[in-house]
């Protein structure tokens, strides 16, 4: 099978695309390299997930991206630097390739970012996902798989939380677009029959996560002894699910595509372990062997209190069933960061 993985140089895209090709299939990996975070990560990311050397001179960003692709380009594996913005460049990679499915996970991420420039994610998020649609009814692409996010839940009273819950009072522009992006995919799945999964994915983690992310800010700060930034009272809590898990979720959601049609599912995917911000700190500290440096902040707007998900639908659909605790799942990803 071929398939094509926008942001399979991420953290999760990266993880999909390495076990993709060890299951013998073919991966397109369409990816912006964007300065949302250091690009010389994003290429590490890249050459592990191809079994490459990671020990890449850098010398610029373009640079080194061109270098990137020229030598990561194989039978079964071919990295397009492209941004989903752009829809003719889109139009060019659709052109070349057989694609059997898009698995669609780039996004602009984060809550804070996207307080202070909804536009851009606006873009991004929802025209750049569009284009990819639009695509895919044009060259005939019936199965597509979507990144979501529990952000879309806003400050749900109810927990845990069910895909069959409301989620029309979303609190940051990136939970916006995220909800824009599952109700604009049924139409499309409604006016073309593309056969659709959005995946709501709760707080992942593990090797390779974004540095921006919590566990990770956290573990190289307390690692260099400095502050780490503290927000609100340490209650607020999260379902942290282990990247391993969401990788499998991934897959089995392709599989559920391959062999059912007509189909338009929204599914769950967490650990249904509920972790306090305090928890999370202590793991790392015990882990680590050394205690933070506490900066006590106030509440971030667009930060939700909690986050719990009901994975009962997707156990049942699917046959998800994480299986990485959180103590385990800290263990795994603090034993990464010290050698990487």
């Amino acid at each position: 099978m071929v398939y094509l993985v926008t942001g399979g140089s991420g953290f999760i895209g990266s993880h999909l695309t390495e076990q993709l090709l060890k299951n013998g299939h073919s991966v397109i990996n369409i990816d912006s390299f964007d300065d949302f975070y250091d690009y010389k990560i994003k290429i590490k990311n890249t050459l592990e997930s191809v079994g490459q050397s990671t020990d890449f001179e850098f010398t610029g960003k373009n640079t080194d991206i061109l270098k990137l692709v020229s030598s990561t380009e194989s039978d079964r594996y071919i990295l397009y630097h492209q941004d989903i913005r752009d829809k003719s460049g889109l139009e060019n990679i659709f052109s070349r390739h057989p694609i059997d499915m898009v698995i669609h996970l780039a996004a602009l991420a984060g809550v804070r970012p996207s307080i202070e420039r909804p536009l851009e994610y606006e873009e991004v998020n929802i025209r750049g996902t569009m284009n990819l649609w639009e695509l895919c009814r044009e060259f005939g692409i019936k199965n597509f798989i979507c990144a979501s996010s529990s952000s879309v839940y806003g400050n749900n009273e109810k927990i845990p939380f069910a895909e069959t819950d409301p989620v029309d009072h979303p609190i940051s522009p990136y939970a916006a677009t995220k909800k824009c992006g599952e109700v604009l995919g049924h139409v499309y799945h409604q006016l073309y029959g593309i056969n659709m999964i959005q995946l709501r994915f709760f707080t992942v983690y593990g090797p390779r996560q974004r540095p921006d992310l919590a566990i990770h800010k956290f573990t190289r700060l307390i690692s260099e002894g400095m502050e780490i930034p503290f927000y609100g009272d340490g209650t607020t809590a999260r379902d942290y699910t282990y990247i391993d898990d969401i990788i499998d979720g991934i897959l089995k959601s392709v599989r559920y595509l391959e062999t059912h049609s007509g189909i338009y599912e929204i599914l769950n995917l967490g650990e249904s372990q509920v972790i306090t911000l305090s928890e999370m700190l202590s793991a790392i500290e015990d882990t680590l062997g050394k205690k933070a440096r506490k900066k006590r902040l106030p509440m971030q707007p667009g930060d939700v209190q909690k986050t719990n998900a009901d994975i009962s639908k997707a156990k049942a659909l699917i046959g998800y069933k994480p299986d990485t605790d959180f103590q385990n799942g800290i263990k795994k990803f603090v034993e990464w960061f010290l050698r990487k």
